[in-house]
């Protein structure tokens, strides 16, 4: 009977050994849930904190969300302090040291690419200005290699194991992400040139990648609503400059772009800003595909 009870010992520690338990990722948004997806298939189990509809500057915290920050071995950001009004109290009270910022189980993906509209000083009266720059780079899907290849090294890094997959998955994603990118490039070729407005700045990346011209922004300033005196001044601006669109997220109201449209020549196209921000946009790939060609095809 001790000889049954060590043969069973044994052969439980080698099940557990052989039947690894996956990686437990925490990621900010959508979008980095679709490239960890795209590089990891189902060897990770994946938890999102923020709705693809929601304003990305104030997620709405949950009891869900700290529970799984509790537990989990990887926490992806997006970072350049976009998550800084809600994330931080959460990481806090999940009390899990693996996924502080600086240890092992932390990655901000902004540490990979080269933000743009550094600001020199920081000061309330300039808005909301985010202080390492600013913090939409998912949205020029030239930046979206570089994410990728940050998210694959992590992952290797954490589950050693599985590393070979990661990188065969990598590799099919780049070229399938090549492939696009060349369609995208020549779709939008023909934007250059043409000048917006936005309610936020929030669609820049994508701007200076299409040689757009931001005329100017509903906000007086980043995260002050409109006022009327700023949008008498931005109406006759964007009459002088025949501004060609009002591009419009979906989680700022939109009845401001509608009245600005109407006094104008210009027109309301309504964009998403993550993965499952509208419907049938469920990945990366969905997500510029929808906006190009929201920009490129005519009506």
């Amino acid at each position: 009977m001790q000889h049954f009870f060590v043969a069973f010992w044994i052969a439980g520690v080698v099940t557990a050994t052989v039947v690894a338990a996956p990686l437990r990722v925490v990621v900010s948004y959508p979008w980095i849930r679709s490239l960890v997806e795209e590089i990891a298939d189902d060897q990770v189990s994946l938890y999102t904190l923020a709705k693809g509809s929601e304003d990305p500057h104030f997620v709405v915290p949950k009891p869900s969300h700290i529970a799984k920050l509790r537990k989990a071995d990887l926490l992806i950001i997006q970072g350049a302090s976009l998550e800084i009004g809600f994330l931080p109290p959460l990481v806090r009270q999940a009390n899990n040291p693996a996924i502080f910022p600086g240890n092992r189980g932390f990655l901000d993906l902004s540490t990979a690419v080269s933000l743009i509209e550094q600001p020199q000083a920081v000061s309330r009266a300039a808005g909301d200005v985010h202080p390492q720059g600013h913090p939409h780079y998912h949205l020029d899907p030239h930046n979206i290699p570089v994410l990728a290849r940050t998210i694959e090294t992590k992952l290797c890094d954490l589950d050693p194991d599985h590393c070979p997959l990661y990188r065969k998955r990598l590799g099919d994603f780049l070229r399938r992400w090549q492939a696009k990118l060349q369609q995208w490039d020549q779709q939008c070729a023909s934007l250059k040139g043409a000048k917006v407005v936005t309610y936020h700045k929030l669609y820049d990346y994508f701007l200076r990648r299409y040689g757009m011209q931001l005329v100017g922004t509903l906000e007086p300033l980043p995260g002050i609503s409109p006022s009327a005196k700023h949008l008498s001044q931005l109406i006759q601006q964007m009459r002088a400059a025949k501004v060609r669109w009002i591009l419009q997220d979906v989680y700022h109201e939109q009845k401001t772009a509608r009245y600005v449209a109407s006094k104008t020549q210009a027109t309301v196209k309504v964009l998403p800003h993550d993965v499952e921000a509208l419907p049938g946009i469920h990945s990366i790939f969905d997500l510029f595909d929808y906006i190009v060609k929201q920009l490129t095809v005519q009506p």
